[in-house]
């Protein structure tokens, strides 16, 4: 269950947010959870986090480890700040910034060689999505940005798929329409690594995941977890998907 909370909280508010969802959490949790804060956030983030099952990570990274590359940031300098997994490739750093499949390999890479777990994302656009090439997309993504990967690179991997058309509009691919595309993914993961790899990549699902639709989503097999953008912000909200798994 990740957080990705976008350009949102200063280390102050970040500080705020987990004083009130650690004690929201009742008992081990059954999931992994992840926080994404900004970058300048994120040493604070760890320092709150500190003692608890939540884990740190980034939101972005450069895919060298160092050099004149004004206003990126490394995956040894994540790690060093104590992060431990990253966002690779999310679909507003392919649409703003311009990032392709052949970046997110790279960032995948050199996420694993800097010890995080990279979240590999993917999805369609609103146009690609009614003109039913969503499967070709996701099939082209995962061939350019993901099947790169060796064996062993995509054992330290996962995967979120996020339909574009339903980031932060307030539509959310139905269930049915999630696991489908997730079962298309796992179908590319089993024909490239094995049906081994297929059964063990936790495939998670991202578009205005709230905890009035956390219920329907995480009922099916094939949605492994979420990725929640500004549902996130509110920790009692968070706090309320975290325990729907």
């Amino acid at each position: 269950m990740a957080a990705n909370w976008k350009m949102y909280k200063t280390a102050s508010q970040t500080v705020a947010y987990f004083e009130r969802f650690r004690p929201l959490l009742q008992g081990p949790s059954p999931c992994d959870i992840v926080i994404c804060p900004p970058m300048l956030s994120l040493p604070a983030a760890v320092s709150a986090a500190s003692g608890s099952n939540i884990a740190i990570g980034g939101q972005n990274m450069y895919w060298e480890k160092e050099g004149a590359y004004t206003g990126e940031i490394s995956g040894e300098m994540l790690y060093a700040e104590g992060a431990s997994w990253v966002l690779v490739g999310h679909s507003e750093r392919r649409r703003l910034f311009c990032e392709n499949d052949s970046d997110v390999l790279k960032k995948a890479q050199a996420a694993i060689e800097a010890n995080l777990s990279p979240i590999i994302c993917m999805g369609e656009r609103l146009d690609e999505h009614k003109a039913g090439k969503a499967y070709d997309v996701l099939i082209r993504q995962f061939a350019s940005g993901v099947a790169g990967l060796t064996e062993e690179q995509f054992a330290k991997t996962s995967i979120a798929y996020e339909p574009i058309w339903a980031i932060g509009t307030g539509q959310t691919a139905t269930p049915d329409i999630a696991s489908e595309a997730h079962q298309i993914i796992r179908s590319e993961v089993e024909k490239r690594f094995g049906s081994d790899a297929a059964a063990a990549v936790r495939i998670i699902y991202g578009g205005s995941v709230k905890p009035d639709n956390i219920a329907g989503l995480m009922a099916e097999p094939d949605i492994d977890g979420v990725l929640v953008g500004g549902a996130s912000l509110d920790p009692v909200s968070f706090a309320k998907i975290v325990q729907a798994a």
